[in-house]
């Protein structure tokens, strides 16, 4: 286990993409459990998917904050690739701690609108780096994603493969911030905490989601399609898990060294936070219609067999993902733990809730 090295009470933290799914999430758990932590969120609040979502988030955040009067909260709307923007953020904040999940998500749309990839993923993390480096923190953790595997036929995945093969554009993106990270880690000694997420859902999450746009999709009546003719695995991990256990990270930055050359020898780790047990989806999709029952989304005589509809692969994807947490564990004492049908019965829930409160 490591030994905690960044105490968080008292300390200003910057999370980027903090109206999203997992930026939201760690935002409100830390208000809940850090004394006296001031926190300053930027999101651009762009409408890849449905902001009135990203609304959501923000009030839920302010709502949290009369139960715990003595967090900061600082919400900026702006984009992390405006540097100006950054660099002011940074010298008047003087963060200790950052953690950047703002990112173009999505390996489909980084297809057909391969641009915003460019722009959020590559030129704002690289203003991340500049700023950590113009004025130093005590530790930047970076979401990577469990893209960068790519069509890695050796399962379950562990942060030891190479992972030289992206299958789309928002892998390479991925796989780019933890280059960038670790060049400027070894550089400029910056503290720098990689986290390979694998297929993260539950309430509030992202519409774009196989769970959230199957349901969508189900309630208009529509088909949904299931690709590789089923045959697909996934990973999928609760948000709370990753929430936990990117706070954990957060508190244990890699220590500074100097190698035998008399350099620093790069202050820098990846991890995987995923389930460690992958899914088959048609069992993932047998779940998720049990569950929207269950919670009233949908009547119990809905007719699944005929609103599904088995499809080939798309571009971009790959057959299965399946995290090794070893490492994890091995850390921190940590290992991701909602079963699939607990997540899911707390989207449902949410979801009924949400969309009930509209009609």
């Amino acid at each position: 286990m490591l030994t905690q090295n960044v105490n968080l009470k008292d300390k200003t933290v910057l999370v980027t993409g903090a109206a999203g799914f997992i930026g939201s999430n760690l935002v409100m758990e830390l208000i809940r459990t850090v004394q006296s932590i001031n926190i300053v969120g930027i999101d651009n609040m762009n409408d890849y998917y449905d902001v009135s979502i990203k609304e959501y988030r923000l009030t839920e955040i302010e709502s949290l904050l009369k139960e715990y009067p003595q967090a900061k909260w600082t919400f900026v709307k702006g984009n992390i690739a405006d540097k100006p923007l950054i660099d002011g953020l940074f010298e008047k904040h003087k963060f200790s701690v950052v953690v950047n999940l703002a990112a173009q998500a999505g390996v489909r749309y980084s297809i057909t609108n391969p641009d915003v990839y460019i722009e959020s993923n590559l030129i704002g993390f690289y203003n991340i780096l500049e700023a950590c480096r113009n004025y130093p923190v005590e530790h930047l953790v970076y979401a990577s994603s469990s893209s960068v595997y790519g069509s890695n036929k050796k399962i379950p995945y562990s942060t030891e493969d190479k992972v030289d093969n992206p299958v789309s554009l928002y892998a390479a993106t991925k796989k780019s911030n933890e280059l960038m990270a670790h060049a400027y880690s070894k550089l400029y000694n910056i503290a720098s905490t990689g986290l390979r997420f694998f297929t993260v859902y539950g309430p509030a999450g992202r519409p774009d989601m196989a769970y959230f746009s199957f349901t969508n999709k189900l309630i208009k009546g529509d088909t949904i399609e299931i690709f590789n003719y089923g045959n697909c695995k996934r990973d999928f991990t609760y948000v709370d898990d990753i929430v936990e256990g990117v706070k954990r990270v957060m508190q244990c930055a890699p220590e500074k060294e100097t190698g035998e050359d008399g350099l620093p020898v790069p202050p820098y780790r990846v991890y995987n936070i995923g389930n460690n047990s992958p899914e088959n989806l048609l069992d993932f999709v047998t779940i998720l219609q049990e569950e929207l029952v269950r919670a009233k989304v949908l009547p119990d005589d809905y007719d699944f067999e005929a609103h599904k509809k088995l499809v080939p692969m798309q571009a971009g994807d790959v057959p299965v993902t399946y995290a090794d947490t070893s490492m994890l564990e091995r850390d921190f004492g940590f290992k991701p733990s909602t079963s699939l049908r607990e997540g899911l019965r707390k989207f449902a829930v949410w979801y009924h809730e949400f969309y009930q409160s509209k009609q």
